[in-house]
């Protein structure tokens, strides 16, 4: 069946969606995160072969890095966001692949988007984009999460922004204004495209984190050694806690088919 075409912005913004193929970690350490920040901020400010500014090849309002996929919120500038998105992934999957010796796709084959033709839905978005560390369970507050561009905000008022237009959101509401809503949680009815809405699967990260600290596994593969009942247990358990099987499968090498097949599902 042909893939159905992207629906287009009026105005060229878009909420864009990078996640890794098979919800796979894409960020192993600090260096990895600061390697993709780095390359939206060539996005904002490329340079040609002589180092001389080139125009910038979209505007970013908002992004949040978290271990396994990406949020953008974007505008189309020099060229359409398929190019810029294509670019940007195309140079962390290089990266990656050469530092970590990783083969094949690093990234789900199409990101997803959809488009922002309202102020009202731009400004659900830096709300929803910036918690999104907060619902992963990686972070309290919206202000602990080094990966986001929350910090580009909150310090604009003593520095330039590195990678987002700040300054042009800020024109639209003040920075107070905005931080109590970035602070106040959006409603779980609120309608923002997702990856998996119709389940919010955990992070990887957060998933092992839940099954050593809950468990004392030093390992997530060390669910091997209990019984078959025990085992399905924590499974199930780790379902309700927010993982999805195929996720359950790759960080515990239990095959999809045992998992599936074995009785394990959430229960509540």
């Amino acid at each position: 069946m042909p893939r159905q075409p992207r629906s287009l912005s009026p105005n060229g913004i878009y909420h864009v969606m990078l996640r890794g193929v098979n919800r796979q970690q894409i960020f192993e350490n600090e260096d990895d995160y600061r390697k993709f920040i780095f390359i939206l901020n060539d996005m904002i400010h490329p340079k040609d072969e002589l180092k001389r500014p080139l125009p910038p090849r979209c505007a970013i309002y908002s992004y949040c890095l978290m271990p396994n996929h990406v949020h953008l919120l974007i505008q189309e500038k020099e060229e359409k966001i398929s190019k810029t998105i294509k670019q940007i992934a195309s140079r962390y999957a290089i990266y990656y692949n050469n530092r970590y010796e990783h083969f094949g796709h690093l990234f789900q084959d199409r990101f997803k988007s959809e488009p922002v033709s309202t102020y009202s839905y731009f400004l659900t978005l830096i709300r929803y984009i910036h918690q999104n560390p907060i619902a992963g369970q990686l972070c309290k507050n919206v202000e602990d999460y080094d990966w986001s561009s929350w910090r580009e905000y909150i310090n604009a008022p003593n520095r330039m922004s590195a990678v987002c237009s700040v300054p042009i959101v800020l024109n639209k509401i003040p920075l107070d204004e905005l931080r109590e809503q970035v602070r106040t949680p959006l409603p779980k009815a609120q309608q923002v495209l997702d990856f998996d809405r119709y389940r919010g699967f955990a992070p990887d990260e957060a998933v092992i984190d839940f099954l050593k600290s809950t468990y004392r596994l030093k390992h997530p593969k060390d669910i091997n050694h209990f019984s078959k009942e025990r085992r399905n247990d924590i499974l199930s358990a780790a379902m309700d806690f927010g993982a999805g099987i195929r996720q359950l499968s790759r960080l515990t090498s239990i095959s999809t088919y045992i998992i599936s097949h074995s009785g394990v599902r959430p229960r509540h």
